[in-house]
């Protein structure tokens, strides 16, 4: 039996649970919306979400010739962003994905299998606290709309920190803070109205897309997210809104 006596409280959305609570949780929601995960993306973003992910492929500019580039994708369960650094990067650029969500992984695989990518993209299911990968293995690290599902945010970060090679770069992909007048208000009711309303239409169930609302408005403003990945040991940190806000993109460097 678990002891919950020195257990913290986090963020589950709007609700607080337990620490140990949490990843279970968040584990139930993306087993639910896992099959339809990336049309349901397609439908709450409107499309955008492919421009937010080839802009973070492009800043991370993986080398496109021979030469060897080892990437590590976090979160990226369905391949989304894999597939993209596959296709900008050059024969020698192998890419492997890092999910919790055994559910997320396996839908990954079968495109990358039906794509015939497996040579060059492996597949892991893993917790972004506790990567299984030796200290400095990978040149490159990216996290897309994931970072605010996990328990601790802070040690997510130190273990990017910890798997990069010194020069390699951390990119993470997230919803942020709108800085646009009346955007930032019609962005709020068309997140709590639309988004479970399509995502219930869609899959069945608009709760967990309610959770996935909230866990974005729960997440850190740009400079505070700034702050903690220079906490985590990273240098030359920045970020950079996109669509006035909706998502960031934050960047920094192992040196």
């Amino acid at each position: 039996m678990t002891d919950k006596t020195n257990e913290q409280d986090v963020a589950f959305g709007f609700r607080r649970v337990g620490e140990g609570e949490k990843q279970g949780l968040v584990n139930e929601v993306f087993s639910k919306v896992a099959e339809r995960y990336d049309q349901m993306n397609d439908l709450m973003s409107a499309g955008l979400h492919r421009l937010w992910k080839d802009d973070l492929v492009a800043l991370l500019n993986p080398p496109p010739r021979q030469q060897p580039f080892n990437h590590l994708d976090v979160a990226g369960g369905t391949g989304d962003v894999a597939f993209r650094i596959l296709r900008a990067g050059g024969p020698n650029t192998r890419v492997t994905v890092a999910d919790i969500s055994p559910e997320m992984v396996g839908e990954g695989r079968k495109r990358a299998e039906g794509d015939g990518l497996l040579g060059r993209l492996n597949f892991t299911v893993g917790n972004a606290e506790t990567l299984a990968f030796p200290d400095r293995t990978f040149d490159g690290y990216t996290i897309a709309f994931g970072i605010r599902n996990v328990t601790h945010i802070d040690r997510a970060l130190k273990e990017a920190w910890r798997v990069l090679k010194p020069g390699g770069r951390f990119l993470c992909l997230e919803f942020s803070q709108v800085d646009v007048p009346l955007l930032d208000r019609f962005y709020d009711a068309y997140s709590f109205t639309v988004i479970p309303a399509v995502g219930k239409v869609v899959t069945g169930d608009g709760q967990p897309y309610r959770y996935l609302v909230e866990s974005i408005r729960t997440f850190p403003k740009q400079d505070d997210f700034k702050a903690m990945i220079e906490d985590a040991g990273f240098a030359n940190v920045s970020y950079r809104n996109l669509t006035g806000g909706v998502v960031a993109i934050h960047s920094g460097w192992r040196i």
